[in-house]
């Protein structure tokens, strides 16, 4: 499974990629606008410099020439941009011209198994089912990603299925055990999948052992 970081923080990206687990950025308005002032198509320049990985660089426009258009800009940025677009009836239009044209469509705000079909048949490369905010009106989101592994495996279609919107290590290991191929988190998620009680009281005992051996040796 391929590991993304959810956000437009560098210092995020940054200290992500320094585990040596990064495979690629998600970002959206949302994340981006949290960043302040920025010039957008410099900060996403400046996260491809820094992840040798695909980038999701999301178009804000409602219409379909607007989505083209920005489309075709962003995928200028940088080869490793792929073009963000939501799931409506001008996004999949602008999925199906973009990637007849050769660029990476990640089709976005996906919430079922109907959607992500239609985008898969328009040519995305990634569709993103976004599990948490399912589970926030009360339905279970990892029964969609289970879903989404059936159905692609059935019809071996080349889109990648990206689990977004996940809150927490356990809808990780849930989308990895149904076999999806990319998970993006946020970085307080990628934080808590490194972190365990268990470790930190053995690594204290270490180093409380450790010091009292070298206390008996002076």
């Amino acid at each position: 499974m391929k590991f993304f970081i959810d956000t437009a923080s560098l210092k995020e990206i940054r200290e992500a990629a320094s585990f040596g687990i990064l495979d690629g950025v998600t970002t959206n308005p949302s994340l981006v606008a949290k960043e302040g002032n920025v010039d957008f198509r410099e900060h996403i320049r400046t996260i491809c410099e820094i992840v040798n990985g695909p980038v999701s660089a999301e178009v804000v426009g409602q219409d379909f020439e607007s989505m083209l258009k920005e489309g075709r800009e962003n995928a200028r940025i940088h080869p490793n941009v792929y073009v963000k677009v939501p799931c409506t009836v001008d996004g999949l239009k602008a999925c199906h011209a973009l990637s007849s044209e050769g660029v990476h469509v990640n089709v976005t705000l996906i919430f079922s198994a109907p959607q992500a079909m239609m985008a898969a048949k328009a040519g995305a490369s990634f569709v993103s089912p976004f599990v948490g905010r399912l589970d926030d009106i009360g339905t279970d989101g990892m029964e969609l990603i289970q879903e989404l592994v059936e159905i692609f495996d059935n019809y071996d279609f080349d889109t990648e299925i990206l689990v977004a919107s996940i809150r927490n290590p356990l809808h990780l290991i849930e989308s990895a055990r149904m076999g999806a191929d990319i998970a993006t988190m946020p970085f307080s998620v990628i934080s808590q999948m490194i972190k365990h009680p268990l470790t930190d009281i053995g690594n204290k005992k270490f180093l409380e052992d450790w010091n009292t051996v070298q206390g008996k040796k002076k």
